[in-house]
């Protein structure tokens, strides 16, 4: 009687030839992030184009915004020549494109200060207004959609998807104004206005930005609650996985969190993704009315005057955010789930 020998498992050796940059363009993440940079160009280019082309339809310019409507018009001509408006559309866009390609984004023509200084110092205000809001949001709807999913129908389901309809039904605007009404002038928990740098302290940097988070963050949560409950639903009831689940003896919260919302975070990344643009194009108007010294305020202020220049950076910045943000969602596709894998033909 023989017995079988295993001979020991000998390592595959690579194959010398293929070099480790022809083995790095094979990877299906690297052909993905080409891919959607490529594709981000035009976006950009485009973004910018409709920009330029809306600010010219605006009656008006900074000449006469800057010298106010008593101005002759050998003034505001005099001023158009010092600050080059009397060029063409064209010129003056493809000579911002010319330094933005280079990194110069010009000077404000309102202030005449580089473009590069003011988002240096708006953009901490506003970045740290979203992450703060949506952080917030998407903590407190992964556990409520998770107990609503829980049991269908039952008290803690309707309360959550009551909840969540009022949130949606008012806009960002008006819950600001209805936040700052009661907790900053009734109860004069939280101030109205202002920013604190970090530097200052952080409980004096979050103060003020709790009641503007909660403005933009409020209908965030009720929206992302809202979807992740209702597909988390469908999964418990409708996919066949969740019924071998079941039979196995799987435990139910088990299967709900790791079985159903394995699958339902999928379109939570989506939606996540598509709503980041429209989170940060909400900070305008609650930058405004809470006086913080961000990109939507500086926006707004940009558009009254007519500074086509700064307005330009600040879309620029937002459409830039919404592209990473739409990138970062096909990664996460990536690691979430291995055996997706982008064809990058």
């Amino acid at each position: 009687m023989t017995t079988a020998t295993t001979s020991p498992r000998v390592p595959v050796a690579r194959d010398p030839r293929v070099s480790p940059l022809s083995r790095a363009t094979s990877s299906p993440v690297l052909r993905l992030v080409v891919k959607r940079l490529l594709m981000a160009i035009p976006i950009m280019l485009g973004v910018t184009i409709l920009t330029f082309w809306v600010l010219s339809l605006i009656p008006g310019n900074a000449a006469q915004q800057l010298l106010g409507p008593e101005a002759t018009p050998e003034d505001i001509a005099q001023l158009e020549e010092q600050l080059g408006l009397n060029e063409s559309g064209v010129s003056r866009y493809l000579d911002w494109l010319g330094g933005a390609l280079t990194g110069d984004l010009g000077n404000s023509i309102v202030s005449r200060q580089p473009v590069g200084d003011l988002l240096a110092n708006r953009l901490p205000v506003t970045g740290e207004l979203v992450l703060l809001a949506f952080v917030v949001s998407l903590a407190l709807a992964i556990p409520v959609a998770l107990l609503a999913a829980y049991k269908p129908n039952g008290l803690l389901d309707r309360v959550s998807m009551f909840v969540s309809t009022m949130g949606l039904s008012v806009a960002n605007y008006v819950l600001a104004l209805l936040l700052v009404l009661v907790f900053a002038v009734q109860l004069g928990a939280l101030p109205a206005i202002g920013f604190v740098p970090l530097e200052d302290g952080l409980w004096a940097n979050l103060k003020p930005l709790i009641l503007p988070s909660a403005a933009i963050g409020i209908p965030l949560f009720c929206f992302y609650a809202r979807f992740l409950r209702g597909d988390l639903v469908d999964q418990m009831q409708q996919e066949e996985y969740v019924t071998t689940a079941r039979a196995k003896g799987i435990g139910p919260w088990q299967v709900l969190i790791r079985h159903a919302f394995r699958n339902s975070s999928f379109g939570l990344i989506t939606v996540v993704g598509l709503n980041l643009g429209a989170l940060i194009g909400g900070t305008v108007i609650i930058e405004q009315i809470f006086a913080l010294p961000g990109i939507g305020q500086m926006l707004l202020q940009a558009i009254n005057t007519r500074d086509v220049v700064v307005v330009q950076a600040a879309v620029v910045i937002f459409a830039l955010v919404a592209v990473i943000a739409n990138l970062v969602v096909d990664l996460l596709y990536v690691v979430l789930d291995p055996r997706i894998r982008h064809d990058s033909r």
